[in-house]
């Protein structure tokens, strides 16, 4: 077997490194005819058949011991319709050429997670948002699907051709096909104004429904240890494009997110005595910033400091109480949390294992970074959730089974009566999806 890029021979590696696999074989399909071949010899050798994406997800939902597919050469657009407002892209294709191609095109997507460098079908297989009032994750924003089912056939679904399937397969972690192309509603490409100031935990949760009210996409980050918080609107404008100077992007970048955080970090790691006053130091480090510029900009950023993730949606009305709880959680332990903790939103959406399923939403991510033991954290920070009706992000952190989301998602017996007559054998099945999903 050749060597592959995140590995030695023959094993795979997630971003954060925390799941490997050593697949039977692998296979990078050059052709939606060739993939389907590749799951009809898979089925004759008796192995299960998983495509990854670019590593992003904390979770094996991509894990396998037989067939690994790797997407790369499923890239590119397909074909724009202006007329409808859509792109149709191969599965492989990184959100980060898509939102280039799209611009170059003077088109974008509507909203948008907060990075680029999943494949779009890792990307909305899992359910990667971002925030909005209005408008909801990337997979909402779907209107086709292309898949090759367990047998090798390729079935073709939206709101009017095979439904039921669309329903699930927009967030279908894998389970009832290899996604090999999808639609995407676009429009013309706009400014978004992005304002980033500081702001105290006190006043963000007390304002909290106010400021998701005023602002088509609002987030914060808290910085545990604190009382501190970063808060960015990000609101449509009429222009004239004023994007960050190269300097303080580089400052701001840099601080959160990367060089200057990762010191930060290595330095809590080995003293975790420190980082209370370093988090002190972080989270009055960023100042007010307003800038515009067309979405992708605005609404991605590049991370280059590995971290473990664990993230719960809960009913938008129990956001406030849920991350009081938290704080309180954190203040009282011995915990030392050197990551921030994003909160973002998400009206209600009509997938059936969406995590915004038939709620409007707000999510809690919480952040380790690697290396660090995070267990302790996540298991208190998760019983807090669960408590509140959470629903994990299929790709992140988390010790959920098939009875608590049958718990949670009203249609989850839906989704999986649909596994059950697509992949009867789990063709596309593993260990991930036997927890998750049952036997």
């Amino acid at each position: 077997m050749s060597s592959t890029a995140s590995g030695k021979s023959g094993t795979w590696r997630n971003w954060a490194g925390n799941v490997t696999a050593r697949p039977v074989r692998e296979v990078a399909p050059a052709s939606v005819g060739e993939l389907s071949a590749a799951v009809r010899k898979a089925a004759e050798d008796g192995l299960r058949v998983k495509a990854v994406g670019s590593g992003h997800s904390f979770t094996a939902v991509a894990s396998t011991d037989g067939v690994l597919v790797r997407p790369h050469l499923l890239t590119g657009i397909r074909g724009i319709d202006r007329a409808a407002g859509t792109v149709t892209v191969e599965a492989g294709t990184p959100l980060k050429r898509l939102n280039v191609a799209l611009a170059r095109e003077g088109l974008s997507l509507t909203n948008m997670g907060d990075i680029m460098e999943q494949t779009v079908s890792g990307a909305t297989s899992t359910g990667t948002h971002g925030t909005g009032r209005d408008s909801a994750s990337i997979a909402a924003q779907i209107k086709a699907l292309e898949l090759v089912l367990a047998d090798g056939s390729v079935l073709t679904c939206s709101e009017k051709e095979n439904p039921e399937v669309f329903a699930a397969a927009r967030i279908g972690i894998g389970a009832l096909g290899i996604v090999t192309a999808i639609t995407f509603a676009v429009e013309p490409v706009f400014l978004l104004t992005a304002r980033e100031e500081p702001m105290s935990f006190d006043r963000v949760t007390s304002d909290f429904d106010a400021l998701v009210a005023e602002n088509e996409h609002f987030e914060f980050y808290w910085f545990p240890h604190t009382g501190n918080c970063n808060t960015k609107r990000n609101n449509r404008s009429a222009g004239p494009e004023r994007p960050l100077g190269r300097v303080g992007g580089w400052i701001e970048d840099e601080f959160l997110s990367n060089g200057v955080f990762q010191t930060a970090n290595l330095l809590g790691r080995a003293v975790p005595a420190t980082i209370p006053a370093i988090a002190k130091v972080s989270s009055r480090a960023l100042s007010a910033r307003t800038y515009t510029d067309i979405p992708y900009k605005v609404f991605t950023s590049p991370r280059r400091v590995r971290f473990m993730e664990m993230e719960y949606a809960v009913p938008r009305e129990a956001l406030v109480e849920t991350l009081r709880e938290l704080k309180s959680m954190v203040d009282r332990s011995p915990l030392r949390v050197s990551f921030p903790v994003e909160v973002r939103t998400a009206p209600a959406d009509d997938i059936t294992l969406s995590t915004a399923s038939g709620r409007e939403s707000a999510y809690i991510a919480v952040h380790m970074f690697k290396g660090t033991p995070y267990q302790a954290y996540f298991t208190a920070a998760e019983r807090i959730f669960t408590a509140h009706d959470g629903r994990p992000h299929w790709g992140k952190v988390h010790t959920r089974d098939a009875g608590y989301f049958a718990g949670v998602y009203p249609r989850f017996g839906e989704f999986t009566a649909l596994r059950d007559r697509l992949d009867p054998e789990r063709r596309f099945g593993n260990d991930y999806l036997r927890r998750v999903l049952g036997p």
